[in-house]
């Protein structure tokens, strides 16, 4: 069981002494309300696990680190825009990097795991991981959007956006 299911069944067992933490659970599952489960058979099982199970591939193994053109970033599982490639850069750390992600992509949480405090992201639309944001960027916005390559899909500029999934 992930972290995020053992969440949302403690939260549920709350009930109404809970609501500001439930509308929480609730974001991160995302505006599409739709359980993990039902991305599964639309991804592969290494994209499933990075954003349905908070799994973290491998550094340097995403192609996506040397996509150097123009384009847009989207959510790989509901293909929601989530990144310009103008604010990609090599942050040295072997997964692709942003200074800034797309307004309204996102709902930030509070990561525990590590037994210090990270950010992570959530896509706003499915709920999908897609990694943490650290404050150690380049200007102008200081931030470091440190992302899974499994958890994007990349379109080049000229090429038409695939409709959402829903």
């Amino acid at each position: 069981m992930t972290r995020r299911h053992l969440l949302a069944r403690l939260l549920s067992g709350l009930a109404a002494a809970a609501l500001p933490a439930l509308a929480q659970a609730e974001r991160l599952l995302g505006s599409l309300k739709r359980p993990a489960s039902y991305w599964r058979p639309q991804l592969s099982a290494a994209a499933w696990a990075v954003l349905f199970e908070d799994d973290t591939e491998p550094p340097r193994s995403s192609p996506l680190n040397q996509e150097k053109r123009a384009g847009r970033y989207l959510c790989a599982a509901c293909f929601q825009p989530v990144f310009d490639a103008a604010q990609k850069y090599d942050s040295g750390t072997g997964w692709p990097s942003f200074r800034a992600a797309l307004p309204g992509a996102f709902g930030l949480s509070e990561d525990r795991l590590l037994f210090y405090v990270r950010t992570e992201y959530h896509c706003s639309r499915c709920g999908g991981h897609h990694g943490h944001v650290f404050d150690d960027g380049p200007p102008p916005t200081g931030k470091r959007w440190c992302n899974n390559g499994l958890a994007l899909r990349f379109v080049p500029a000229g090429e038409s956006l695939p409709a959402l999934r829903s």
